[in-house]
């Protein structure tokens, strides 16, 4: 079983966006950002219709880069804190 793929909001306002540009090809579109075409279809036709077309859980691109600048931090922290506490025993070993 395939574990089922999110997208943000932002993501498919995004590729409606595309899609509804003069001369657009909603297939193609589709396809070269990696979704099926069916999907994108619901995707402009939701836009079209409802108050809130994306209510989903998709994390914005904006909070997932923070996300990953505050483990990248994290990682560097942990990384410098092991350097530092090799070289101390090295010293000591000596």
């Amino acid at each position: 079983m395939s574990k089922r793929r999110k997208y943000s909001e932002e993501f498919k306002r995004e590729a409606v966006g595309l899609s509804m540009e003069p001369g657009a090809n909603v297939s193609q579109i589709a396809r070269d950002i990696g979704i099926a075409p069916g999907l994108l279809f619901t995707w402009r036709r939701r836009l079209r219709t409802e108050d809130k077309p994306f209510p989903g859980s998709g994390v914005a691109r904006d909070q997932e880069l923070l996300a990953l600048k505050r483990e990248l931090a994290q990682v560097k922290r942990e990384r410098d804190f092991l350097r530092d506490a090799a070289a101390f025993f090295a010293s000591e070993s000596k």
